[in-house]
């Protein structure tokens, strides 16, 4: 067998025995050792292969490992329901303030109350949702 076919068996199998531990390491070296087969393929020594495969491996382990970890653990936090409203635009459809009116929020009418109590909202106007209290958004817009 020449080295290039080991290495690239080796390869194989330590990228295939990924599957069973998840942790991103074997992919690694999995992929250097495939690194080495080329580098055997196009004839170098032994001792280039061994290079190769050492400076791929330390290189993927310490450099691309930890960042491919982080995006695939990160948390994408997801907003339903009245959590993905807050922070939208609004439209006044009728008078708001302190007390009450309405807005359109996505096409949708919902009731709504100032946030500032001494902030008045005509229709027509553009705000800003804050927070839904219930069965109603609090808005707010730069005076």
């Amino acid at each position: 067998m020449t080295p290039a076919l080991l290495w690239l068996i080796a390869g194989v199998l330590l990228i295939g025995a990924e599957v069973l531990s998840g942790d991103f390491v074997l992919v690694m070296i999995g992929a250097a050792a495939l690194g080495a087969a080329g580098s055997s393929a196009l004839g170098m020594p032994l001792g280039v292969d061994v290079a190769v495969f050492a400076v791929l491996a330390l290189g993927l382990v310490v450099l691309a490992r930890p960042a491919l970890k982080r995006r695939m653990t990160e948390q994408r936090e997801l907003k339903t329901n009245v959590d993905a409203l807050v922070g939208k635009q609004a439209r006044v459809e009728s008078t708001v303030d302190a007390q009450g009116g309405q807005v359109r929020i996505d096409n949708q009418l919902w009731s709504a109350r100032a946030l500032d109590e001494t902030q008045v909202f005509e229709a027509g106007r553009t705000v800003t949702v804050m927070e839904i209290a219930g069965a109603a958004a609090v808005v707010w817009a730069e005076p």
